[in-house]
């Protein structure tokens, strides 16, 4: 999250909303949010309502959710899904302005 916070100003100038669903609870959710200052928009998930909906995996073995980044249009057509092995495994801030920059060229 720290990575999307660096680049937080460039989604805003491309309009996109950033949307972190996270499995705690709404109150362990807002603590983090607060504490770490991010910018942007959190749902808490402790009901794994959203990670099913959108087929995140879990792994007890690595200790829970596997990372997983999507891009939603405005339409809600979902354009990109990414899910990493690991939490080194995620797209880069450049990667996905890039897809947003083509998106809205198109």
């Amino acid at each position: 999250m720290a990575q999307l916070r660096q680049d937080f100003a460039e989604f805003e100038k491309r309009g996109t909303t950033i949307l972190v669903v996270g499995p705690e609870n709404a109150l362990a959710f807002s603590r983090y949010f607060n504490e770490n200052d991010l910018p942007f928009t959190g749902l808490p998930d402790p009901a794994h309502t959203v990670l099913k909906l959108y087929g995140q995996q879990i792994n007890l073995f690595k200790f829970g959710r596997m990372p997983a980044q999507m891009m939603v249009d405005k339409a809600g057509m979902t354009r990109f899904i990414c899910y990493g092995h690991d939490m080194t495994d995620i797209p880069t801030n450049s990667e996905m302005l890039g897809l947003i920059d083509k998106l809205n060229a198109g």
